[in-house]
């Protein structure tokens, strides 16, 4: 049976958006007076979505002993990143090889397109219409559209609701044990590309259909089976 849609992760499966979370992780770390990371091992914390990742940069450069409050200090460090990040949000994030021609060959064979990511919805939709994608999904499910993100299956499962296919006819694709696990959560196939961030972790390691080089070659993949 043909896939009826494809359901794709966005950061580290369309898009490079590194630099800027590592732009914005960095301005939020000087103001807090604390040391900057490099932009690979920011790499390595993203993928659980934006109170993760700065709960991660916490985790690694606030060692001072003796908080008062914690969450406090979390709220805080969380605000600054917001607010850095909205400077940063699709400044320096590119496109992957293959990208625009997978999602072309997608819609060709009549599949209907949906972004699943753990990613705030305020920064998404800007995102998607800064980079030229926006008008080739039907369906946009962000980090605070459901009460779980992934790795929890309701993401892909509300997808499926809004573009009206059984989870059988879905294909999920990206690039993280996130994705993966969602999918298999979800009853929903799942490719992965290599070339994405999964927390530092290799692909290959991953409960997955496949592993393809790139979104054409997923959407090539999709067609064949």
């Amino acid at each position: 049976m043909p896939f009826a849609a494809a359901l794709l992760d966005l950061d580290g499966t369309l898009l490079n958006t590194i630099p800027d979370l590592a732009d914005a992780s960095n301005a939020m770390l000087a103001e807090l007076g604390l040391e900057e990371l490099p932009q690979e091992q920011v790499a390595t914390y993203v993928g659980k979505g934006t109170p993760h990742l700065v709960a991660r940069l916490l985790q690694e450069r606030d060692t001072e002993a003796g908080r008062a409050d914690p969450q406090a200090r979390f709220q805080q460090a969380l605000a600054a990143f917001l607010r850095h990040y909205h400077a940063c949000n699709g400044r320096r994030a590119v496109l992957y090889p293959g990208v625009v021609e997978g999602l072309q060959a997608m819609r060709a064979q009549g599949m209907k397109l949906a972004i699943v990511t753990n990613k705030p919805t305020e920064f998404t939709p800007p995102l998607l219409r800064m980079k030229g994608l926006d008008a080739y999904f039907d369906h946009v499910v962000c980090g605070d559209t459901c009460a779980e993100k992934k790795p929890h299956p309701m993401p892909l499962l509300h997808a499926c609701e809004l573009l009206g296919v059984q989870t059988a006819q879905a294909l999920a694709i990206g690039d993280s044990l996130n994705d993966a696990q969602a999918a298999r959560a979800a009853g929903v196939h799942v490719l992965a590309v290599p070339y994405g961030y999964n927390e530092g972790a290799s692909v290959h390691d991953l409960d997955v259909d496949a592993i393809v080089s790139s979104i054409e070659d997923a959407a090539r993949w999709a067609g064949e089976h």
